[in-house]
C-alpha cells in the first residue's frame, strides 16, 4: 500500500517536471496585495516534494510518544488550523498549558510561541515534541520510527537527499506550515479587488471603526496580517497566573505579556485569548469595550470605548468577514491519508 501511494505521490509531481526538483512559491491565490513574497531559508526552499512530506508528518500522530496526537489535533483545518478548545489536550489527556494558536500565514511571523521565544519556524517544531503536555517526546526516537517506514524513508531521501533525521523533520514540517496561506476573505476582496458588494453594509461601518482612532484596533491589528507581531499585556486580569514573556526574559515590564495574535478566520477560533478564557466575538469586544480590567503593563491604547450596542454589532460583522472559507477547504492543505 505504502509503495502505491509513493507512486501516486511521484506521478503527481512528475507532471509539474523533473522528479524531487520542482520548486514550487506557493505564495496561495492573492486578493491581498499588501503581502510580501514569503522568504523561505537557505537549504529548505519550497518544493512539491517537500511540503509532502511535511504534509504527511503534520497529520500523523507517530509524532507523539505514544502515537495518539499530531499537529492536526491542535490545528485542524476546519478552525483556521487552530482548535476549538480552550487548551488542547496532549499525549494521555494530559491538559495544555495555552489556547492553540491559528497557523493561518504563519510563515510571515517573526517570532514563534505566544511568548516569542523561539526565532525560525523550524525551530518551534521542536517545541510540541518535547513539551510534556504535547507529544511529550524525543524527536530522534521520532526519526528512529519514520526510517523504518518505507514511505517516509523514500519520501525523505528523494526530499532532501537523506534519510527522515532531525534535520528532515523540522524543515519538512516547516515547509507545509508556510503554505498554510489565507488571503482570500471577504475584506480582501472589498479592499483589494474592489468588490464593494463583498461586505455588508454593517462590516463597512465595522471596517471604519476597526481602523479608527477611537478604537485602536488596527494599531495593533494592523493589516494585512492583523497583527503587529509585538508583545502586548491587553488587560485580561489583575493577577496571570501566566507570567508570559517574562517567562522568557526575566525582566517585570514582561509580566503577562504575549504575542498579538492574527485576527485572519478570527470567527472560526474560538475561544480566545492566550488561555481561551472568552467563549465568543461578542464577550471580546465587550472587554475591550469596557477597556479591560487594571494591569501595570496593560497597552495604553486599552481604554473604555464606549460603543453602542449597533457598534459592537458592526464591529464583529468586519470581524466575521475577514473568514477565508476556501482556506478552510482547501483539500491541498487536508489529510492526505
Amino acid at each position: 500500500m505504502q509503495r502505491f501511494v509513493l507512486l501516486l505521490i511521484w506521478s503527481s509531481i512528475l507532471i509539474g517536471g523533473i522528479m524531487g526538483c520542482v520548486v514550487v512559491e506557493l505564495n496561495g491565490p492573492a486578493f491581498s496585495t499588501d503581502f510580501p513574497v514569503l522568504k523561505h531559508p537557505k537549504g529548505n526552499e519550497l518544493t512539491a516534494l517537500r511540503v509532502e512530506l511535511g504534509r504527511r508528518l503534520f497529520y500523523d500522530p507517530i509524532l507523539s510518544r505514544d502515537s495518539t496526537i499530531s499537529c492536526s489535533s491542535c490545528h485542524k483545518q476546519q478552525y483556521a488550523f487552530a482548535d476549538n478548545l480552550p487548551t488542547s489536550p496532549g499525549v494521555e489527556g494530559r491538559k495544555g498549558v495555552q489556547n492553540a494558536p491559528s497557523l493561518g500565514n504563519i510563515g510571515y511571523a517573526t517570532s514563534f510561541t505566544r511568548a516569542g521565544g523561539v526565532p525560525t519556524l523550524e525551530m518551534q517544531i521542536l517545541v510540541p515534541i518535547q513539551e510534556a503536555h504535547e507529544f511529550d517526546f524525543n524527536i530522534l526516537l521520532i526519526a528512529k520510527r519514520l526510517t523504518q517506514i518505507p514511505l517516509y524513508d523514500s519520501l525523505s531521501r528523494l526530499a532532501y537527499n537523506r534519510i527522515p533525521d532531525p534535520f528532515v523533520i523540522t524543515r519538512s514540517l516547516a515547509a507545509f506550515e508556510r503554505t498554510l496561506l489565507t488571503k482570500e476573505s471577504a475584506y480582501d476582496q472589498y479592499v483589494y479587488q474592489q468588490e464593494k458588494k463583498a461586505l455588508s453594509k454593517a462590516a463597512k461601518r465595522g471596517l471604519k471603526l476597526f481602523m479608527s482612532d477611537r478604537t485602536n484596533c488596527s494599531k495593533c491589528h494592523t493589516p494585512p496580517h492583523f497583527s503587529n507581531f509585538a508583545f502586548e499585556n491587553n488587560g485580561l486580569y489583575e493577577v496571570y497566573a501566566d507570567s508570559g514573556r517574562m517567562r522568557l526574559t526575566h525582566i517585570e515590564a514582561d509580566r503577562a505579556l504575549f504575542k498579538v495574535p492574527s485576527l485572519r478566520n478570527v470567527a472560526l477560533t474560538a475561544p480566545y485569548m492566550h488561555d481561551g478564557s472568552m467563549a465568543s466575538l461578542t464577550a471580546v469586544v465587550n472587554h475591550y469595550n469596557k477597556g479591560a480590567v487594571v494591569h501595570k503593563n496593560k497597552n495604553s491604547l486599552i481604554k473604555p470605548l464606549g460603543l453602542s450596542a449597533k457598534e459592537q454589532n458592526d464591529l464583529i460583522c468586519f470581524l466575521e468577514a475577514l473568514t477565508d472559507r476556501n482556506f478552510i477547504a482547501n483539500p491541498a492543505l487536508g489529510n492526505p491519508n
